[in-house]
């Protein structure tokens, strides 16, 4: 009897957990839409007032909305978010002006001169692929994938990541985990495998030297660009050069989790889940699961959160969990991340210009946008909203 009741117990708190996911998703999508609506009214009233740019990235300190060209790396986040708004929503107008804001982009399929292609064209046009399958998306992608492989060094495995930075002949920062999935994709969509072998060599190179015992990860490694080999390991966006600035472990973690699911090579899946472990067991992770800007930041607990980083992880451990051993326990994880944003980190209806989320951290080092909405941080948000909508429509919540 007693056993009986226990199986009882345990089926009713999951479908307690599952029912809480599903309006975690309603009421995150319900704000997304609204917020959405202001940040349009937002935009229009910023061009209206001689103000240039494509795409919003965050507030200023006076609360202005800062507009972005297309060169910039944030670009394709808030065209994105439109896409995950249709994709949601099914309602056109989502759709017009997903279409809009994401002609807006595509000229950056040329530009040579960044590593960020996947943030600005995937997020966006590959967004748009996805869900329209217009084969012209395709064809941006394929020419985008083509430009971001001119940054690829063979000797160095890599694609390097910013120019004219002379104290780092040939950075590469973890946040270029984030590109290898156009690379991925342009190789399935051209059947020229150049593009996966080179994320593949990045993904590796990666894994190798990026990554502390702890398997925690440097933001920059510098590399030789003649010889390959390493020059200098540093954590230009973190605290120290030692410490794991969180949204760079964020990103390892999406990174690998994504390039397992491109490759099946186990590896990667390994990597992702030792990420997953150094971030869920860090003793400087919160009760609410958002993190501070940097796992060891001096003056926890009064540091900075960043919501950014929170999403993205959620984002990544809800995939993660459909591919690993641990994927309850990675499913729980995040559900309890994105509760703690829906309920605790979004914005006032009709405040912030529109923006979602608050609290975000971009570089607390060069005190720029910190304790800010940023239009990344809502972009993994609603991706994290769609992979858990997903899994409760596979049952897996």
């Amino acid at each position: 009897m007693f056993r009986k009741y226990i199986i009882l117990l345990m089926a009713g708190t999951a479908l307690q957990l599952s029912a809480s996911a599903q309006n975690d998703v309603k009421k995150g999508f319900a704000i997304a839409e609204k917020q959405s609506e202001v940040m349009l009214k937002s935009i229009q009233e910023a061009k209206a007032a001689g103000k240039t740019g494509v795409s919003p990235r965050t507030l200023s300190a006076s609360g202005d909305l800062l507009l972005v060209a297309s060169k910039d790396w944030c670009s394709g986040f808030f065209p994105g978010e439109l896409w995950y708004l249709y994709n949601y929503t099914n309602d056109k107008k989502w759709l017009e002006e997903a279409k809009a804001y994401t002609a807006n982009i595509e000229q950056e399929k040329t530009n040579g001169g960044t590593h960020d292609m996947g943030f600005k064209v995937y997020c966006s046009v590959g967004n748009a692929y996805r869900i329209t399958k217009d084969p012209h998306y395709k064809d941006v992608i394929i020419e985008a994938a083509k430009t971001l492989s001119t940054r690829f060094n063979p000797k160095v495995g890599c694609i390097k990541s910013w120019d004219g930075r002379p104290q780092w002949p040939f950075p590469v920062i973890i946040d270029n985990m984030m590109n290898l999935e156009l690379l991925f994709k342009a190789t399935k969509f051209s059947g020229d495998s150049s593009f996966y072998k080179i994320a593949v060599s990045h993904a590796n190179t990666t894994m190798k030297n990026h990554f502390r015992a702890d398997y925690s990860s440097y933001h920059v490694v510098s590399y030789d660009p003649e010889t390959g080999s390493v020059l200098k390991k540093v954590t230009h966006q973190g605290y120290a050069d030692e410490s794991a600035w969180a949204r760079g472990q964020a990103w390892a973690l999406y990174g690998f989790t994504m390039c397992y699911r491109e490759t099946r090579n186990k590896a990667y899946l390994q990597q992702a889940e030792n990420v997953a472990k150094y971030i869920l067991n860090n003793p400087n992770m919160p009760a609410d699961l958002v993190p501070y800007w940097d796992f060891n930041a001096p003056a926890i607990p009064n540091e900075p959160r960043d919501a950014s980083a929170a999403a993205v992880m959620a984002s990544a451990l809800y995939e993660l969990s459909t591919y690993s051993a641990h994927g309850k326990l990675y499913r729980n994880k995040a559900n309890s991340m994105i509760k703690s944003l829906t309920d605790h980190y979004t914005a006032a209806l009709g405040t912030n210009k529109g923006f979602i989320l608050l609290h975000s951290t971009g570089s607390k080092p060069s005190n720029s946008e910190v304790d800010v909405p940023l239009s990344y941080a809502d972009y993994y948000y609603l991706e994290a909203l769609m992979r858990q909508k997903h899994l409760k429509e596979k049952g897996r919540l």
